[in-house]
């Protein structure tokens, strides 16, 4: 059996062919990762870390090739292509130089006669599942941590990148980490669920929130532990007090970023009722003004969607706002005159609760915007979702600010122009967003084991 990988910028031509796991295949992957996982956690850290870093020059040799089959499979403008390529190697590079603050034993207890210290060891055999919005960050995120602390992973990445994936295989394969420490599974969602069942000590996710409840509650039956990050529907909310010059350029990058296609992407525009008509303004110039287009194409700034199926959920979105009373200022539709799945950075105002665009996540090009009067309202419209990932704050009021992030029910808030996003800090959500975080001594904790261990002097 084979899977063809297609390309939404090119109206789905066939970019290439894999041939798809066995199920004895996986089966195997895992024996050997349990096999090998001992020897890989004997190492220690420090030889960890020199093979991951010899793997690390291979994935840096290569960094162009992947983020060539970034954009060739799932659209993503080559530009912000790289860039994810490097940020992933920032990121691994990070979990190792500081992994030894983060793993290091902690002494709890100690008077004259006793010492009690607490060490953190590896869970075991990690399986991966990922989507496919950020191949190589998602693959980062998820395996770099796992490896440096010790784990050994089995991934399956979206088949929407499966030639990304079966490129990863090669770099792995070719890398001086023992066999089996890495091992990857080419193909569907069906052939993850079946990766998921195995004999696994850990399941880390990143995908849609349907589908890690899902695996939550299969590793729940195995009683074994999980970290998922998943969806989000993350408020952007304009105070009075905010410069909307000097924010506007992050509402565009966090809106329509990878083609809206972001996590924890900004999907819901709060504004306060006297900035908006000065917002919409700015905005509707603004909008029309980003390029659409081929996403090997260096001038691109929006892709395609990553599938048909994907477009469609977005235009009934779309639809159902529009039949309910929204108003569309900018886009609204596909483009003319290109092929593949191109949907028109959108604006849209008179946006209430009972929409689409309002209750669900929103994976693509569309911004919607609503008004508030008073800080509670806003408060109440941020957290009227069902997810909690991210939050973006825009005021110059740092009391205010403060206020907020404390009563937003989401697991990061920015203010203004400042990201979240870095190795050291942890990355995840409230509610439906996940369990568990990435990144920084917190990742480290969600994937080892704790043991006390007490002795006399």
């Amino acid at each position: 059996m084979t899977i063809q990988s297609l390309n939404p910028s090119r109206n789905f031509e066939v970019i290439g062919e894999v041939t798809v796991s066995a199920e004895q295949e996986v089966k195997e992957m895992v024996s050997l990762a349990h096999k090998v996982q001992p020897e890989w956690a004997a190492m220690g850290l420090e030889k960890r870390i020199e093979l991951l870093k010899q793997l690390f020059a291979l994935l840096e040799e290569n960094k162009e090739e992947l983020a060539r089959l970034g954009s060739l499979e799932m659209g993503m403008p080559i530009k912000e292509s790289r860039e994810d390529v490097a940020a992933g190697l920032e990121f691994l590079h990070w979990y190792c130089d500081h992994a030894h603050e983060s793993l290091a034993p902690e002494v709890t207890f100690e008077d004259e006669t006793e010492v009690h210290t607490v060490y953190r060891e590896p869970m075991g055999v990690v399986a991966v599942i990922l989507a496919w919005n950020f191949p190589m960050s998602n693959f980062v995120w998820q395996c770099g941590q796992n490896l440096v602390a010790g784990n050994t992973a089995v991934l399956k990445h979206s088949k929407e990148v499966i030639l990304f994936s079966k490129k990863l295989k090669e770099i792995f394969d070719n890398s001086p980490l023992p066999k089996g420490v890495f091992n990857v599974v080419l193909g569907d969602g069906k052939l993850g669920d079946f990766l998921a069942q195995q004999d696994i000590n850990l399941l880390c996710f990143t995908g849609s929130s349907a589908v890690g409840k899902k695996l939550y509650k299969q590793a729940a039956e195995k009683f074994i532990r999980v970290r998922v990050e998943l969806g989000g529907s993350a408020p952007g909310v304009i105070f009075a007090d905010a410069n909307v010059d000097d924010i506007l350029d992050t509402i565009l990058i966090n809106r329509f970023l990878n083609c809206g296609q972001m996590c924890d992407g900004l999907k819901r525009l709060i504004v306060h009722e006297s900035k908006k008509d000065e917002v919409i303004q700015k905005l509707s110039q603004k909008i029309p003004q980003i390029k659409v287009g081929d996403a090997l194409d260096e001038s691109t700034q929006v892709g395609p969607l990553v599938t048909e199926k994907q477009l469609l959920i977005l235009e009934e979105q779309v639809a159902d706002a529009v039949a309910k009373g929204a108003q569309i200022l900018v886009g609204g539709k596909r483009p003319e005159g290109i092929q593949g799945a191109y949907y028109q950075p959108t604006l849209m105002t008179n946006v209430s609760k009972d929409m689409k665009v309002w209750q669900e996540e929103v994976f693509g090009p569309v911004l919607p915007v609503v008004t508030f009067s008073t800080e509670a309202e806003a408060i109440e419209l941020a957290n009227d979702t069902p997810y909690g990932l991210g939050a973006y704050i825009f005021t110059e009021d740092k009391e205010l600010f403060e206020r907020m992030a404390a009563k937003i029910d989401s697991g990061m808030v920015s203010l203004n122009n400042v990201s979240y996003v870095r190795p050291c800090n942890p990355f995840g959500g409230y509610k439906d967003s996940g369990h568990g975080r990435e990144h920084g001594k917190y990742g480290f904790e969600d994937l080892t084991q704790v043991k006390v261990v007490s002795r006399p002097k």
